[in-house]
């Protein structure tokens, strides 16, 4: 195929120009998929809607990291390539990749323009997922445009899927076109990302996968998409957990940011979980008249656990036994947990007031001290 090389710093990629239907025969959609506890399901399909079975067929697709496609983008895009005359369907280039390395053979005379190879395996697509399933229902329903329709794209080659991972997350990366717990599932991805964000991440993983984590499967990774019962948002979990990281940012640069580190940094906080739980009893959990496994309860309870471990982090073994005696005056705290009248007792002008209010309860409560900060932490506080 006629390419154009294009070179920005030590990036080189090529530009393309396919047929509307050639185009659609070289790409695979797909969409992101969490694994067991978190997968991303398809709902229930309307037979006589191409667009629904089509979609639920991409969301089977294991192991990829798009977003979930959106039925009303997907119709909203497909109704514009029906009514767009003068203007351009899609005037913007479709971005791929593939990790194979693909021959480029310059034209006789000219430098950047020449023959490119194509791929053995179909392309990912990095960004523009929605206009190709919308084209793809387009031309089903007037497949004599096929011809007429020619789609600019960029296609990226020779990397590892992580770079088209990051790819994607820089262009996503924005609050209104990525949930960022989703983000945040991606940081362990992404080359650019803060080594603090990093390692924090790390901590809110082995929180959500480890099969001794108290918070097993129950950190809601996919927002309102979730099909199961959650106790707290991924993002507002690892916002507790990096503000831990970053008041000890220092210390934990002197040992190294390693995956050892934040191993046991998780196993601080998966102790403080359990001999929390022990203290609760019958109030943790999935229990509707308790507010202990809810959001606000569990951010104060993160805090809690950073204050201890502050002053009580070693040594490891026996670390559940000596904290469930240290947390053991919570067991007479548990009425004031009742989801009825919860908000009363703890009244507060918003989420962010009750959390350091029941991060106070509880840690006067159980003779445990905050934890001091330092100036760099307080100021970005």
């Amino acid at each position: 195929m006629l390419a154009t090389q294009i070179r920005q710093k030590d990036s080189l990629f090529y530009f393309v120009n396919y047929t509307a239907q050639d185009l659609l025969n070289r790409v695979r959609f797909i969409s992101r998929f969490y694994g067991e506890g978190g997968q991303i399901r398809p709902e229930d399909t309307d037979p006589e809607d191409d667009i629904v079975r089509f979609i639920a067929r991409v969301e089977r697709s294991d192991g990829a990291f798009q977003r979930e496609l959106s039925r009303v983008k997907v119709r909203a895009l497909q109704n514009f390539y029906e009514t767009a005359i003068s203007q351009p369907p899609i005037p913007g280039t479709i971005l791929l990749f593939t990790n194979e390395s693909l021959v480029f053979t310059p034209l006789s005379g000219v430098r950047h323009v020449g023959n490119l190879s194509e791929p053995r395996e179909r392309f990912l697509i990095i960004d523009g997922q929605h206009r190709l399933a919308a084209l793809h229902f387009y031309l089903q329903k007037k497949p004599e445009e096929a011809a007429s329709l020619h789609i600019p794209c960029i296609l990226f080659d020779g990397h590892s899927e992580d770079f088209a991972t990051e790819m994607f997350v820089i262009i996503n990366s924005t609050p209104t076109r990525i949930n960022k717990s989703h983000l945040i599932d991606l940081y362990e991805k992404v080359s650019w990302a803060e080594p603090d964000r990093k390692f924090a991440a790390r901590i809110v993983d082995a929180l959500y996968s480890a099969t001794d984590s108290p918070l097993r499967y129950r950190i809601n990774r996919l927002g309102g998409r979730s099909q199961q019962e959650k106790w707290i948002l991924q993002a507002e979990l690892f916002n507790e957990l990096h503000r831990w990281v970053r008041a000890r940012w220092s210390a934990i640069e002197k040992v190294g940011p390693t995956a050892r580190e934040a191993e046991r940094d998780y196993r601080v906080i998966r102790d403080f979980l359990k001999a929390a739980q022990k203290a609760f009893g019958a109030a943790w959990g999935n229990n509707s008249r308790f507010m202990v496994t809810r959001p606000v309860t569990l951010k104060a309870l993160i805090r809690v656990a950073a204050d201890l471990a502050e002053s009580d982090r070693d040594p490891e073994e026996g670390r559940v036994e000596r904290w469930g005696e240290r947390l053991s005056p919570w067991c007479n705290q548990v009425p004031d947990f009742r989801t009825d009248g919860f908000y009363e007792r703890y009244a507060a002008k918003g989420q962010v007031e009750r959390v350091a209010i029941l991060h106070r309860h509880l840690g006067q409560s159980a003779h445990i001290r905050p934890a001091v900060k330092t100036g760099a932490a307080k100021q970005r506080e």
